[in-house]
């Protein structure tokens, strides 16, 4: 037993290189519930990161009650992080939306039936439908929580039953320059790697990746390599000091703090030193890429002395990083928030690509990238087209492309919108701001504390001009200014499938029923499209199947011959066992581990997802100039300058403002804020200084501070953390969704939410909002009635931890870790054994130690 808010990661497994991970398998139940009083365990993964962790949901007298991480799945071997053990299912039991909510004559929203709340968006969408605006008057926001069978859904009303290019989820915030920078260098989006290739790795480099809190299972599978035998070397991008910084100095490795907004002049730098050295693998570089002169011209300027006076990092802590990757024989590089949300973002990740395809580092073990997630399901939204692309990663400026879904689908190619670049999200809400999107509907995210500028959004969704739907579990922020809120089932209250960063397909199964009228994203859309009546070409219903399964069944048809084939998958195949990577089909009847093996890239005009963009500008490039380069199945090889970023620290705002995240929370805490557990590990935000910025402020550990930008402010207390000088964090979790009488404040009236700062300004190619790169003025308010909120285990830890109490759980956060026995003959309990399906066959040189228990696959496994 063991308390997992102290403790976060657990108890270590270590091994060598080239051996299976062990497992280890993790439970929590309710206090209440002992583990032989559970009535069944019902097969699922877990949706509190974009990790994707095959887990079982414990169900007491039609109630969850718990969870456990499933032994056999590929992604977890068992193991679970401290949102998914508490946070994945304490909410099921608090303040959920059991009714349709309206707005009534008197401004307030009442309880009605589902006919009424229907009846009110069928009467306001047929009414704008008839107006000039037509289908650009709707416009669709979604999440990255949902499943792939709802997402695909959504994407046929929006593309083929309305014909509106306003479709994008608030995966743009978290997730659109991984698929941005992946469409650029490979042509499609698509991950290369394997969460496996940590396995096998010599080094790890993480860019703006703090996976300890962010994907708290998968550093677990780092750290047992880094406390095995011939550990990788670690190198850590990142301005704060985070485990993963800790772990790179332990290693051997190399921690880069870049100043927030410089990392495409990092990139340059290490790029210049790799070719420089002559680490390159130049038969690589000349069969099967595009664009190594003009790289190798662009990099040039990019000395590390050079980006060390723009990032303000040592010059020889570049060359030292520069140096681990180009002489690892195998090298795992691994991406996320502080680039993708970072100034010139798509063309920093893009870079990433770069070093990888200059060293022929792709498709083998240890040799991968994981461009990742923020969220569980982004990837589907991506794939399925709820994003604004088209589903199947087919190009939006292919004819043949349309043409094959208005077949699929049996509509005129006329009605999908094709005729400019899908509208990203900051410009839906332009739209809604100047009028032209009359309806708007919302599901499963909360704008109204994740979008930036905060106040410019409340006012947005205030609009008279605007009809609001929010479908969602809670009444959150967003809801609470809706015209009409939908109640929806989540998570262990309905049945589908998702996909997570590495392409691995997870089925969940229902384990409960949804509160009330309650009901789910599936079956609400569902409902609207026969209301609105959507027909297809011979005058048949257009979304021709009533439960998942058959959406499932119509999707795998949609990505038939796409680089994302699911035609070898069925939920059959996805039942008792692990979830399985795509591509699945005829070739890889049991998955594809990796792609890219042979260096074919779908980068074929005939095949690739973009034509591609200027990184600089974000320029659409024309079929006849990507034509005039004969890719021909190479990948490109992207340069870019660089240039400052927009808002830059000066005398009236002179720190640079980073927003980020916690290991306790998740999004806007929507969930994780309902977990006891978590809620007490990091109750309230708080605002990180360095030491040396909090001297010279006279601020002092818990003093409360007011964070100004040009667009609002916040209060929060300080930490005096382990940052570097020059720049603020926050996380952006905290709003106001427990404060009924909401009004943008938070207890005490002080502003709370980190977005009340940041700015509207977003990627060129990405289209993604630049949360890490605002300028703020610090000055202090009160002084302290205590130490800031800030956890003490994580990245938030305080630099003088004296008199600041340790983060811990208590009794009610124990959780079981069964440390497998590697010597064990029999399972380690009555239920059958199973492997997990990436460990070495029994009698292989990395023999996998021991057998491993399988979970119980749940009431139809």
């Amino acid at each position: 037993m063991t308390d997992r808010i102290a403790d976060v990661w657990g108890a270590r497994t270590p091994h060598a290189r080239d051996t299976a991970w062990p497992v280890r398998v993790d439970s929590h139940l309710d206090a209440s519930v002992a583990e032989a009083d559970v009535d069944r365990w019902v097969q699922s993964a877990c949706v509190l990161c974009s990790n994707g962790c095959g887990c079982d949901i414990a169900v007491k007298d039609g109630r969850m009650v718990g969870v456990r991480g499933r032994a056999a799945d590929t992604v977890n071997h068992g193991r679970l992080g401290p949102k998914g053990l508490y946070g994945s299912w304490q909410w099921s039991r608090t303040d959920r939306l059991t009714h349709p909510l309206v707005r009534a004559a008197d401004g307030n929203l009442v309880e009605c039936d589902w006919d009424t709340a229907m009846d009110r968006i069928v009467e306001r969408s047929r009414h704008l439908l008839a107006t000039d605006a037509g289908a650009l008057s709707h416009g669709f926001y979604t999440s990255g929580q949902l499943f792939l069978e709802e997402y695909y859904t959504l994407g046929v009303i929006g593309k083929a039953g309305l014909g509106t290019p306003h479709m994008d989820g608030n995966t743009r915030l978290c997730t659109a320059t991984a698929a941005a920078a992946l469409k650029e260098n490979f042509g499609s989006d698509g991950q290369p790697g394997s969460y496996s290739d940590i396995e096998a790795t010599d080094a790890v480099f993480l860019f703006g990746h703090n996976m300890a809190e962010t994907q708290t299972v998968l550093w677990m599978r780092v750290l047992d390599r880094v406390h095995g035998p011939n550990p990788p070397r670690i190198v850590a991008v990142d301005p704060r000091t985070t485990k993963v910084a800790e772990a790179a100095r332990a290693t051997g490795g190399v921690h880069l703090a870049p100043l927030p907004g410089t990392n495409q002049a990092l990139m340059n730098a290490l790029t210049r030193e790799v070719i420089r050295n002559g680490w390159l693998d130049e038969q690589y570089i000349a069969a099967h890429t595009l664009g190594y002169d003009e790289l190798k011209a662009t990099v040039e300027p990019y000395t590390p002395e050079h980006a060390a006076g723009i990032c303000r990092v040592p010059a020889d802590d570049i060359r030292r990083a520069a140096e681990i990757f180009g002489t690892s024989e195998r090298v795992l590089s691994t991406v996320l928030q502080g680039f993708y949300q970072s100034h010139q973002a798509t063309a920093a990740s893009c870079a990433v690509n770069n070093l990888h395809l200059l060293r022929g580092l792709l498709g083998r073990p240890g040799c991968g990238i994981l461009q990742m997630n923020g969220q569980p399901t982004a990837e589907n939204t991506r794939e399925c087209g709820a994003d604004g692309d088209l589903p199947g990663f087919r190009n939006w400026d292919n004819p043949e492309h349309v043409r094959q879904l208005a077949e699929l689908w049996n509509v005129d190619p006329m009605i999908i919108p094709h005729w400019a670049p899908p509208t990203h999200a900051l410009q839906i809400w332009r739209y809604c701001e100047q009028g032209s999107i009359g309806l708007l509907w919302i599901s499963g995210t909360n704008p109204a504390v994740s979008l930036p500028d905060l106040p410019r959004i409340r006012k947005i969704l205030q609009q008279d001009s605007l009809f609001t739907i929010v479908q969602d579990g809670f009444l959150t922020e967003t809801a609470r200014m809706a015209d009409v809120v939908l109640p929806a089932a989540l998570w262990g209250e309905k049945q589908g499938t998702f996909t997570n960063v590495n392409r691995t397909v997870h089925l969940s199964e229902q384990a409960v029923e949804p509160p009330g009228q309650a009901r789910s994203d599936l079956e609400i859309w569902l409902d609207y499209a026969r209301r609105m009546d959507f027909r297809d070409a011979d005058g048949a219903p257009l979304i021709k199947w009533s439960d998942p399964e058959g959406a499932f069944e119509a999707w795998k048809e949609c990505t038939r011959g796409r680089l994302v084939d699911y035609t070898g998958l069925t939920y059959d195949k996805l039942r008792g066992g692990s979830g399985i990577p795509w591509p699945v089909n005829e070739e890889a009847p049991q998955g594809t581990e990796r792609l890219y093996a042979d260096a074919d890239f779908p980068t074929r005009p005939e095949d690739c997802e973009t034509y591609g963009h200027d990184l600089l500008t974000g320029g659409v490039l024309s079929e006849q100039e990507y034509r005039a380069r004969y890719p021909d199945g190479r990948a490109f090889l992207k340069a870019a300058a660089y240039v400052p970023p927009p808002e830059q620290p000066g005398r009236e705002y002179p720190f640079v403002l980073t927003t980020g995240r916690t290991v306790y929370h998740f999004h806007t805490r929507t969930k994780t804020g309902r977990s006891r557990q978590l809620r007490r590990a990091a109750p309230a935000v708080w605002a990180e200084l360095s030491v040396s910025d909090a001297a010279r402020l006279g601020v002092r550990e818990g003093d409360l501070v007011q964070l100004e930008s040009p667009r609002g402010v916040m209060r929060a207390p300080v930490r005096i953390g382990r940052g570097r000088d020059g720049v603020v964090f926050t996380p952006f979790h905290y709003g106001y969704w427990d404060r009924p009488d909401s009004d943008g404040t938070a207890p005490g009236g002080e502003p709370s939410a980190a977005n009340e700062l940041t700015l509207t300004e977003w990627d060129p190619v990405s289209k993604q909002p630049l949360f890490k790169t605002g300028a703020v003025r610090v000055t202090k308010i009160a002084d302290a009635t205590g130490p800031s909120p800030a956890p003490t285990t994580t990245a938030s830890a305080p630099a003088d931890p004296d008199g600041v109490p340790a983060t811990a759980g208590g009794p009610d956060a124990e959780v079981t870790e069964h440390l497998h026995d590697p010597h064990a003959t029999t399972p380690p309990d009555a239920e059958a054994a199973a492997t997990p399906p990436d460990a070495p066959a029994p009698g292989d040189a990395a023999d996998h130690p021991g057998r491993t228990t399988a979970a119980d696959p749940g009431p139809e496994g």
